[in-house]
């Protein structure tokens, strides 16, 4: 990937600057109560999360061409009609073994248009839910989807719902996380002399810098990986993991009696995401569709992201009884829901629209854009038919 120099960013102005002034002070604050040293992912976290503060809960606008990055929904509405395709799959099989009214669960619903357009290819495929429910924390982005739905289908807004945590024994529903793993605070570890450091911050002359320490937790995590996927470490190589994916399941099927999850996320197996040639991990920063890897760059005002681990997420499922139902790339999984069909019912004689049409796809499926980078992962509880979705290309035994 090509990092930008920071000297080339645009330079954010002045009240954005007093944001980011406002947030640094919350991490010193943290610092400071901690006694010198903080994790990584706990500034992560306040950078990305502190309310009215962090990157995704301060009101910056963050997707489309406007924003620091594009998602495959701002990409083209193709890519949540194809994803309604399984959801309506799944519907007719839930609908055939019980009588609970299924339903769609939502995180971080981004702009609000992924939502959208599945209500909107929903409805043509006569598989609407009485309730579509979008979990998301941050109520400047609740607002946005709020309008963004209202716009694009004004007449299915009542079966939206936003909650702030999750409901108690939910059945037969359908979660939907894009681009959601990468986006939770991850730690960074190196290899020194063949124990495990891992990356903290703390404030040096009024300044956020960080350094790395031993830590015997993240020994043990980092032994564990060694042994299920027969990886070695050289010495200092660099890279992160994420301590949270495992919890996030885990309250996710505690509250669960039936259901369908998809992730979608761009990520790698564990023997790709540690290989020996990536010896600086993927953490990084992006503001502006530039990416860079100054960590400090004006915190809360850029996005800081790590690519998923497929292998851990599969191995915290099964943890926790949880069915690895399919893993694919995503466009292998647009595909096999019908992408090539929504095109032609789609595409019209007139050249331009012919052209966006076909660069929008390109996008979502060359290997070169997001067809290959981006992987697509189900989990199932109490539910075991096959899932359309991986009938092209199903890539478990990678894992």
């Amino acid at each position: 990937m090509i990092k930008s120099d920071i000297k080339a960013l645009a330079e954010p102005d002045d009240e954005a600057k007093k944001q980011s002034r406002l947030l640094t002070r919350c991490v010193k604050g943290s610092c400071d109560r901690s006694g010198g040293w903080i994790r990584f992912s706990d500034f992560m976290n306040t950078a990305l999360y502190e309310p009215g503060l962090g990157y995704y809960s301060g009101g910056l606008q963050k997707f489309g061409e406007k924003g620091d990055f594009i998602t495959a929904p701002e990409v083209s509405p193709l890519f949540g009609q194809c994803l309604a395709g399984q959801v309506a799959e799944v519907f007719q099989n839930f609908k055939q073994v019980s009588d609970e009214k299924p339903v769609v669960i939502e995180f971080g619903a981004g702009s609000g248009v992924l939502a959208a357009d599945i209500l909107l290819q929903l409805e043509k495929l006569v598989s609407l839910p009485e309730k579509y429910l979008i979990l998301e924390l941050s109520v400047e982005l609740q607002c946005r989807q709020e309008e963004t739905i209202k716009k694009k289908a004004p007449h299915l807004f009542d079966r939206v719902y936003w909650l702030d945590q999750l409901p108690d024994d939910v059945e037969n529903i359908v979660v939907i996380a894009n681009e959601v793993l990468d986006a939770m605070p991850v730690e960074c570890f190196r290899i020194k002399d063949g124990g495990v450091e891992v990356l903290r911050v703390t404030v040096e002359n009024e300044k956020l810098v960080s350094g790395y320490l031993t830590d015997d937790n993240a020994g043990d995590t980092i032994n564990s990986i060694r042994e299920r996927s027969e990886i070695e470490f050289a010495d200092g190589y660099v890279s992160e993991f994420n301590p949270a994916i495992h919890g996030w399941l885990s309250a996710l099927e505690t509250k669960i009696k039936s259901a369908v999850i998809l992730l979608i996320d761009y990520g790698y197996n564990e023997k790709e995401y540690y290989h020996p040639d990536r010896t600086e991990g993927t953490l990084m920063c992006y503001y502006q569709h530039k990416a860079h890897d100054d960590i400090f760059w004006w915190p809360g005002l850029q996005d800081i992201t790590a690519f998923v681990n497929f292998t851990d997420v599969a191995y915290s499922a099964v943890d926790l009884n949880l069915e690895v139902a399919g893993y694919t790339t995503q466009a292998a999984f647009l595909l096999a829901n019908g992408l090539s069909d929504l095109h032609a019912s789609q595409v019209t004689d007139e050249v331009q629209q012919q052209i966006k049409l076909s660069q929008q796809i390109k996008t979502l499926t060359l290997p070169s854009e997001m067809g290959d980078r981006f992987k697509v992962m189900a989990l199932t509880k109490n539910y075991d038919e096959p899932l359309k979705g991986f009938s092209m290309l199903d890539l478990r035994n990678r894992l």
